[in-house]
């Protein structure tokens, strides 16, 4: 989404579950002493209760090895701060971690999570981005648990009366926000702009789509002093400076925008896929009138940053053999499919998204698979909140137009460059 709370009801992108290990490469048959045994599974926010059904499964079938579900603020840096306040004090309240993909970097670096065997989950069943999120200097630290992608939401009823395709460059998105939008009383594009890590995600998603990046790949080098950086910035300040992007829109996190689009108010939304099943559910104003493409670029298709969630085991897990198990379970296919059919959430196995009874139900998995392979990662920093509170910093002075796109590109790489050279 940390941001995330990508949202509301259904999205748990910035879920943490907490289950334990001590030592290097979890394996289910692990001979150390307290190597099975109880863990907790703690969440943030498990805002649609599909976690309890899940975890009973389990239990039932596991009575010596029951896991107990802590849940923590549904706020993603609330949620982060009480991890990492636990596995600073060495405490051992967490067992296996639930943690953004954009955590996994920091939380290895810093030791809170233990490497695991490769060859102890099928990850080559897993749509191939999100693996790397989980790896950190050549190793795994995690494994993927859910996924997810941006997407352009659009009325198509709208773009059908005005005979249009959905957009798939920048310039057709900003003509039809522009002049199409007023003519049917909508604000033309929103997207997340308020200062948390949703507005982190829609500038690196501009500045990647445009060609450029934030960091170099290994998270230690500033590459945003480009021409491309340039123009990624220059696309959202000037959807603000010529009116299709509302100023209203500098407030809003996953859900007010969603709601946004959900009331009618909006002819284009950059949102996650949770929102698909809110907007066409029974109440919403743009139900059966509105539809899913990938995100726009300059010249074609856009670039989307990968979202979701791992499953890490802490450094100080109690029951380190069962905690894999847990792992394995939980993103074994039988389980990545509730998730997505009992949570909302994208899931990481790659066959689901080919699976003509998931596809009937949900229209947009291909679409959405679409997004997940041309997905980028966040930058891989053990700084990495440092780093998405300086580009947070200098796009809110961008969208509110106190600062042109190359003084913006200018003071980020200059913020950027100091917190590289603290590594």
């Amino acid at each position: 989404m940390r941001w995330m709370r990508a949202a509301g009801r259904a999205l748990l992108v910035a879920a943490v579950v907490a289950a334990g290990y001590a030592g290097f490469g979890v394996r289910s048959d692990a001979g150390a002493d307290g190597a099975r045994g109880p863990l907790t599974l703690a969440t943030a926010g498990d805002l649609t209760g599909y976690l309890p059904p899940l975890l009973a499964e389990w239990n039932e079938s596991h009575p010596d090895e029951r896991v107990t579900l802590v849940e923590l603020p549904d706020s993603a840096d609330e949620t982060r701060a009480q991890m990492i306040s636990e596995m600073r004090s060495g405490g051992h309240r967490f067992d296996v971690l639930n943690i953004d993909v954009a955590w996994t970097s920091e939380f290895a670096a810093a030791g809170w999570i233990s490497p695991l065997e490769r060859s102890r989950f099928p990850l080559d069943t897993f749509l191939r981005p999100v693996v790397d999120t989980a790896t950190f200097d050549g190793r795994l630290y995690a494994v993927p648990y859910v996924t997810n992608a941006g997407l352009l939401y659009y009325r198509k009823d709208i773009l059908d009366q005005e005979g249009e395709q959905p957009p798939r460059t920048w310039a057709e998105l900003a003509r039809q926000a522009r002049t199409i939008a007023p003519r049917h009383g909508l604000d033309g594009y929103g997207g997340q702009f308020l200062p948390y890590e949703g507005l982190t995600v829609n500038v690196t998603e501009a500045v990647h789509s445009a060609g450029g990046s934030i960091l170099r790949d290994d998270g230690a080098r500033v590459a945003v002093d480009s021409d491309a950086a340039r123009a990624g910035l220059r696309f959202l300040a000037d959807g603000v400076r010529d009116g299709w992007i509302p100023r209203e829109a500098l407030g809003w996190k996953e859900e007010e925008s969603r709601q946004a689009f959900q009331d009618g108010r909006l002819l284009f939304l950059r949102n996650w896929p949770y929102v698909y099943a809110n907007a066409d559910a029974e109440g919403s104003k743009v139900a059966g009138r509105f539809g899913a493409v990938p995100l726009p670029g300059p010249g074609g298709p856009g670039t989307s940053v990968l979202g979701g969630s791992n499953l890490a085991v802490s450094s100080h897990a109690r029951h380190p053999a069962t905690a894999a198990d847990l792992i394995s379970y939980l993103t074994g296919e039988p389980v990545q499919r509730k998730v997505l059919t009992k949570g909302s959430l994208p899931p990481v196995r790659a066959a689901l998204y080919e699976d003509p009874e998931l596809i009937r139900a949900y229209p947009y998995l291909p679409t959405l698979r679409q997004s997940v392979l041309a997905a980028v990662p966040r930058p891989k920093s053990p700084r990495y909140d440092q780093v998405s509170i300086a580009v947070q910093a200098v796009a809110q002075d961008l969208m509110a137009l106190r600062q042109t796109p190359e003084q913006s590109v200018a003071r980020l790489a200059r913020e950027l460059g100091a917190l590289s050279r603290k590594r």
